[in-house]
């Protein structure tokens, strides 16, 4: 159930994003069509954020918290350190931090098998 009922945050945004990327961009040209894709872009992170970011959080909790860590200061405190071993699980949570992050930011980086 939703507090604020509909449309949600995400409803929201994704209309927004749809507004921009196909009616006005289609009604402008030069440098305001290229400030309107990077609109719609901004506006697609927020999206992807508000729908994978409270899964994600928990698993990067976890993670943390799997290497004996609180946050993310002291993880990478402890690797400038030298404190913390390379290992298997220290590099398996470091990719799947980085390929959350990467499914928020732009999903069309990672590899055809990791979408």
């Amino acid at each position: 159930m939703n507090l604020h009922g509909r449309p949600t945050s995400a409803e929201l945004v994704d209309a927004v994003a749809g507004l921009l990327r196909d009616q006005l961009s289609e009604q402008v040209d030069g440098p305001m069509r290229h400030q309107v894709r990077i609109a719609v872009h901004a506006l697609e992170v927020v999206s992807r954020e508000l729908a994978l970011g409270p899964e994600q959080e928990g698993a990067h909790r976890a993670g943390l918290a799997e290497l004996g860590f609180d946050d993310d200061a002291s993880l990478a405190e402890a690797i400038r350190a030298g404190s913390v071993a390379d290992s298997p699980e220290l590099r398996r949570i470091l990719r799947a931090d980085t390929r959350a992050r990467l499914l928020v930011a732009n999903p069309k980086w990672l590899p055809p098998d990791q979408g």
